[in-house]
C-alpha cells in the first residue's frame, strides 16, 4: 500500500514533465549550445598543447567525459532548492510537513518522475549517440553495471546535498544566493564542468576527500575507464556508500533540528 502511494507521486511527476514539453525542448537546445561552446573551448586548449594527451586524457576522452557529465547533470538536477525555497516563502511547506509521509521522502518521490523522464529522454540517447559517434569509446561490459549502481548512489547523494541546502532556506528565507553557491561548489568539485584530472595535484587530493566527486566523477570513471579493475571499481562504490551515509545522516539531523525553529511567511 505504501509503495503505491509513492508510485502515485512518481506518476504525477512524469505527467508534469510531459505537460511542460516546451521546457524539455528549451533545455535540449540550451545543452546543444553549451556543448558547442565546450567543444571549441577544449579544442583550443588541446590545439595549443604540444602533446595529444593532457593530464592522461585525449581530446576525445575529455569530450566524452564532459558530454556524459552534462547528460548526468540533466538527469540528476531537479531544482529541489528552488522548490523548497518557494514553499518556505509561501508557507505551503507546512502543509507538506503535516502529510502522513516524511517530507524528505515526499520531495524525493515528487522528483522521481523527473529522474525517469530525464533518464529516458536525455541520458540513454546521449550515451548511445556518444558510443556510435566515437566508434565505441564507451566500453560495454561489467563496467555498465558498476556505472548504473554508481549513478543511483550519486543521484541520492546529490539529492541529500540539495535537501541540506534547501533546509538552510528555513533560516535565510531566500534561496537564490544559497543555491548559487551550492551549484558552483558542486559543479567544480564533482567533475561536472571540468574533469578532476585537470586540477593541480594538491587541489585534486582535497576534492577526492569531499563527497561531491562521488556524484558525477565516480560513475563517469567507472563507465569510460577501461583499465579499471573490478577491485578498484568496488572500492569506488564503497566510497560512494560511505558518502551517501554521511550526507543522508547530516541532512536528516539538520532537518529535524531546523524544524524546531521553523518560521514561514504567508500561508
Amino acid at each position: 500500500m505504501r509503495i503505491k502511494k509513492y508510485l502515485t507521486l512518481t506518476r504525477a511527476g512524469i505527467m508534469e514533465m510531459f505537460f511542460f514539453r516546451a521546457s524539455i525542448m528549451v533545455s535540449f537546445a540550451g545543452n546543444l549550445i553549451y556543448l558547442t561552446i565546450i567543444y571549441f573551448l577544449w579544442k583550443a586548449i588541446y590545439d595549443s598543447s604540444p602533446t595529444d594527451v593532457v593530464n592522461g586524457m585525449t581530446f576525445t576522452d575529455t569530450m566524452v567525459y564532459l558530454v556524459l557529465a552534462t547528460a548526468l547533470f540533466n538527469f540528476m538536477e531537479v531544482y529541489l532548492v528552488w522548490q523548497m525555497g518557494r514553499d518556505i516563502q509561501s508557507g505551503t511547506i507546512v502543509l507538506d510537513i503535516l502529510k502522513p509521509i516524511g517530507y524528505q521522502r515526499l520531495m524525493f518521490f515528487k522528483s522521481s518522475g523527473n529522474y525517469i523522464v530525464s533518464f529516458l529522454l536525455t541520458l540513454i540517447p546521449t550515451g548511445i549517440i556518444v558510443y556510435f559517434i566515437t566508434g565505441g569509446a564507451i566500453h560495454l561490459g561489467i563496467n555498465l553495471i558498476f556505472f548504473f549502481v554508481a549513478m543511483i548512489f550519486g543521484l541520492i547523494i546529490n539529492y541529500y546535498i540539495n535537501f541540506f541546502t534547501g533546509t538552510i532556506c528555513l533560516y535565510t528565507e531566500s534561496n537564490w544566493g544559497v543555491n548559487i553557491m551550492k551549484e558552483i561548489i558542486v559543479l567544480l568539485c564533482s567533475g561536472a564542468s571540468i574533469p578532476i584530472a585537470f586540477f593541480p595535484e594538491p587541489i585534486k587530493n582535497i576534492i577526492y576527500k569531499l563527497p561531491f566527486q562521488a556524484i558525477y566523477n565516480t560513475p563517469l570513471q567507472l563507465l569510460i575507464d577501461e583499465k579499471m579493475s573490478i577491485i578498484e571499481s568496488l572500492e569506488m562504490i564503497v566510497v560512494q556508500i560511505f558518502w551517501l551515509i554521511v550526507v543522508l545522516g547530516i541532512s536528516k539531523i539538520f532537518w529535524h533540528i531546523s524544524l524546531k525553529k521553523i518560521t514561514v511567511n504567508g500561508g
